[in-house]
């Protein structure tokens, strides 16, 4: 390998390591990003919870099938949330 050949590799690395600093996230975009996973995941099963526990509070006597029922509801739609946004921002 020349100086020429040298010197070109050095400038194509040094390139592209600015463009990977550039584009690294920041811990602002990083807690936004975690933010948004958090509700995405957490806000169904809420729902699901108090839509079950007003649909038990709404039957005759004391029941909890629908609040757990509506729960696990909950908790499969937020996954399924958590991994469309992820596999859509990769």
């Amino acid at each position: 390998m020349n100086d020429e050949q040298l010197r070109r590799a050095v400038e194509k690395q040094v390139k592209r390591m600015q463009r990977a600093e550039k584009e690294r996230p920041t811990l602002l975009a990083q807690s936004v990003f975690m933010g948004t996973l958090a509700l995405l995941f957490v806000l169904p099963m809420i729902l699901g919870a108090y839509l079950g526990n007003w649909l038990d509070n709404m039957a005759q006597g004391y029941s909890i099938y629908w609040t757990i029922g509506l729960l696990l509801a909950g908790l499969v739609v937020g996954v399924i949330n958590v991994y469309i946004f992820v596999r859509e921002h990769e």
